[in-house]
């Protein structure tokens, strides 16, 4: 009811999705529904949308299972438009839009980066890490978890876990400095995706600020990411005694010593600066019983890298290609910022919501109507989506450059 502020077009209820003939009558009086529930319930949604016939809409990637569903969505004439976030969906959006002006033009793109990150604005960035939530702290602390796939001048390249936060590159977003970068899980399904089977080059990655990842790799190379298990006694041991309970035994040295011997850096180094901000050489009680490694970080993250009632966030989106046209290779470097007003109000939330909305209402006008399971990659989609978000700030400001000439 809250968010619902007495708008005239607007009604909260209480809803259990769980709940059959609950979720069949509100769907039923829907024309179009939009999930914003976590990507695992939204199969839910689709298959009561298809048995009643609605369209539907949501921020997530497309799952084999809605994918499974999508001949029987074109049958009946719906459309299933997913991935219409920000990561999925504005990254989608200005990434095609730049991709097909390329094609059209007669250019082959030799080389593609794309790059995102949510991160803390820097009016209220005041924690050494230079970073807070904007977004879930789970997904966070279990992210790149896995392999991260990319390809470099022709050649696929796989880096594991452990590796992750060392495998870095940089850049710079106009008027917010530099960034470091680290792969993203899979960034090859985005050959095929996005037309670009021949690439040479292609890389999707997570921005941070400097020095974010040598930190942050510590507690991956500890195993504090670790989901798989319990800590016996995790209720009764100090946040000192969970960071020694990942290091070698050794009476004669303190955890600080032995962490810094351990990864070869000196105790009075940024990166123990950072992990003693988050408190982790206190003898303050955990309190948490029957966790594992993971959900005790989170705990601490969660408290230190909430944001506070005036913060603000920051979302960053980058992409860099490289192209050849006419006997001639050429750059484009294409660049969002977005601030937040206020811990409500972020930018998280605005760039996952406003293109929904946009999409919803082309939808109800009969201004775009892709019968199917979709995502944005289309240009009668992408376009009069992205034209209205410029008029909302969201906007990509573009660079081209020649390179050299062939």
């Amino acid at each position: 009811e809250a968010k619902v502020a007495n708008a005239a077009n607007g009604r909260a209820i209480r809803f259990d999705i769980m709940d059959q003939k609950q979720r069949q009558s509100e769907i039923s009086q829907a024309d179009i529904v939009v999930s914003m529930l976590p990507g695992t319930m939204h199969q839910i949604v689709a298959d009561e949308c298809l048995s009643l016939g609605k369209h539907l809409l949501t921020p997530s990637y497309v799952t084999p299972e809605m994918k499974n569903i999508a001949s029987s969505v074109v049958e009946k004439g719906l459309v299933f438009l997913n991935e219409l976030g920000v990561d999925p969906g504005i990254d989608h959006m200005s990434a095609m839009r730049i991709i097909d002006a390329i094609k059209k033009k007669g250019g082959t793109i030799r080389s593609f980066n794309s790059f995102c990150g949510g991160l803390v604005a820097p009016a209220c960035d005041d924690n050494p890490w230079n970073y807070k939530f904007s977004w879930n702290p789970r997904n966070v602390v279990v992210a790149g978890q896995g392999t991260a796939k990319y390809r470099a001048n022709g050649q696929n390249k796989y880096v594991s876990y452990h590796r992750l936060f060392s495998t870095l590159r940089t850049t710079q977003m106009p008027g917010y400095g530099d960034f470091e970068i680290y792969p993203n899980r899979d960034s090859l399904q985005y050959c095929q995706l996005y037309g670009l089977e021949d690439i040479q080059t292609i890389l999707r990655g997570t921005m941070r600020r400097p020095g974010f990842c040598e930190a942050w790799d510590i507690f991956v190379q500890l195993g504090c990411t670790d989901d798989s298990y319990v800590m016996e006694g995790s209720d009764r041991l100090t946040y000192r005694q969970y960071l020694e309970s990942f290091l070698p035994a050794d009476d004669n040295q303190g955890v600080e010593a032995k962490l810094a011997d351990c990864f070869g850096f000196s105790q009075n180094s940024t990166v123990m600066d950072k992990i003693s901000w988050l408190g982790f050489f206190s003898k303050e009680m955990i309190g948490l019983q029957d966790a594992t490694p993971a959900q005790i970080l989170q705990k601490v993250l969660a408290e230190k890298w909430g944001m506070k009632p005036h913060d603000r966030d920051l979302l960053v989106m980058q992409h860099q290609f490289e192209y050849t046209v006419d006997n001639m290779t050429k750059q484009i470097i294409s660049s969002m910022s977005y601030e937040g007003e206020s811990r409500e109000n972020t930018a998280m939330a605005y760039t996952v919501g406003l293109p929904l909305a946009i999409a919803v209402k082309l939808i109800a006008t009969g201004q775009i109507f892709p019968v199917g399971v979709n995502i944005p990659i289309l240009p009668e989609i992408y376009s009069p989506i992205l034209d209205e978000l410029e008029t909302f700030g969201v906007k990509f400001i573009e660079e081209e450059n020649d390179i050299d000439k062939k």
